[in-house]
């Protein structure tokens, strides 16, 4: 009965993971249309493009304060109307800084969700079970992505206003997510130490596991008794150096591996490849197959294997690809239409197998990492540093790309990412501790983080 609790309220947390991909994705199959439609210069459609992100960044910088103050539930409601009132405020918008404004709100429930949904769910989530709880939103984020796609798709054939559907159709999940909500009760450790409500914590712990909930609640209290005198240090104190330096550098890694380069840019990389416009298009829905399929493995791998380990495959396959596609490009520049054909072909498969190795490792890990190696006190504050750290490198990754691609070329690019890779490996084997199946006290008591 516990498991299945504990499963339902992480599939409704993870709506929002959904949510999250939907929203970012979304823009893809309307930004033509929106550009046409209000007439746009390049700088205002490129505005346009970037404001979700810009609100992603803010919302994950602010993640912290409501998720702690007003804790992780109600936090989502908020999340859950955001994303709600930017799907229909887009839809119906006439005009264009409307438009942009609830764009913006979106992102803002985007990098608000990145920083909360993680907390709650490995907040509720027993030892054994967390990674792959977690897990399940990393698994929404591609899933929302991949049918953003779909329906981006389906609803093209609807006319020339078809792009207020494509944007207003998210009302529909964003209000069952807010309904939802009211089905998972607070996060037992917020309820504990934000609220003092022992008994309202100890409810919820029996509710996850009736066997040992007293002492699970024991190691709470005492994990916030040795936190106690620490309760209003920085997050950059010397305390929390190590964690600190682990988030930074896992989300900074997520984004220099060129995952950006490749979701948001997958056509215009094919097209760098040789393909036809077509061809491009085909490929950028195998892209979304290939993470979808490859997070769903990785979630399931991720609390047998450990975390540590998913890394160590997937440093060493996404320095391979990377290398593999850098080459490719090499051929493909050195000229020769038959040899441009091969190459091309190469870089798509190529692209194919970077994408399986960033979904089983680095895709799967980072929401379920960071949200483990921080103490309870400073849990919030370091899911927004890390989610913060990866939204900058997101926009900074995505703003430079097709400047980088252009000036280097796509061999030399891909090489860069390649290398970014190998200090990744770096990182994994000299830095990463393993967090699988110890309880969060648990990972700060054994001073595995911290020392």
């Amino acid at each position: 009965m516990a498991k299945n609790s504990v499963l339902s309220w992480s599939f409704v947390i993870a709506l929002g993971g959904f949510l999250f991909g939907f929203d970012t994705a979304v823009i893809s199959g309307a930004e033509k249309a929106v550009q046409i439609y209000w007439d746009l210069s390049e700088f205002q459609h490129g505005v346009t493009m970037a404001i979700a992100l810009i609100g992603t960044v803010v919302g994950a910088a602010m993640g912290a304060y409501p998720s702690d103050r007003f804790g992780r539930k109600n936090t989502l409601f908020m999340v859950a109307a955001l994303y709600f009132f930017s799907a229909l405020g887009t839809a119906l918008a006439y005009d264009w800084y409307v438009f942009i404004l609830f764009r913006f709100l979106g992102g803002i429930g985007v990098g608000v969700s990145s920083v909360t949904a993680p907390i709650y769910i490995s907040e509720i989530a027993p030892a054994d079970r967390r990674g792959k709880l977690v897990g399940l939103f990393q698994f929404n984020v591609v899933l929302g992505i991949l049918i953003a796609y779909l329906s981006n798709y389906f609803i093209g054939f609807l006319g020339e206003n078809s792009w207020r559907l494509m944007l207003g159709v998210q009302a529909f999940p964003a209000a069952l997510f807010f309904v939802l909500i009211f089905s998972i009760p607070k996060s037992p450790r917020w309820l504990l130490l934000h609220r003092n409500d022992r008994e309202g914590a100890l409810k919820v712990l029996k509710r996850i596991n009736d066997k040992n909930h007293h002492e699970e609640l024991a190691n709470i209290e005492a994990a916030a008794k040795r936190d106690a005198s620490k309760a209003g240090h920085s997050i950059f104190s010397k305390k929390y150096r190590k964690p600190v330096l682990l988030a930074v550098l896992f989300a900074i890694f997520n984004q220099v591996s060129g995952i950006n380069a490749i979701i948001y840019y997958a056509p215009r990389v094919f097209e760098m490849a040789g393909l036809g416009a077509q061809s491009s298009l085909l490929s950028t829905v195998g892209i979304g197959l290939v993470n979808f399929s490859f997070t769903l493995i990785a979630i399931n791998f991720i609390d047998k294997v450990g975390r540590r380990k998913l890394m160590l495959i997937g440093s060493v396959g996404l320095i391979a690809a990377l290398s593999l596609v850098s080459y490719s490009f090499y051929a493909h520049e050195s000229g020769g239409s038959e040899n441009i054909l091969v190459s091309g072909m190469a870089i798509t498969v190529y692209l194919m197998i970077y994408i399986a190795f960033f979904a089983f490792s680095q895709g799967a890990v980072i929401w379920v990492f960071i949200s483990e190696i921080f103490p309870n006190e400073v849990r919030a504050k370091g899911q927004t540093l890390g989610s913060l750290t990866h939204w900058v490198m997101a926009a900074i990754i995505t703003f430079f790309f097709p400047v980088l691609s252009a000036y280097l070329g796509g061999g030399t690019t891909f090489l860069l990412f390649a290398g970014f890779m190998v200090l990744q490996l770096l990182f994994v084997i000299k830095l990463m501790p393993e967090t699988k199946g110890r309880s969060l006290e648990a990972i700060e008591e054994g001073n595995i983080i911290l020392h």
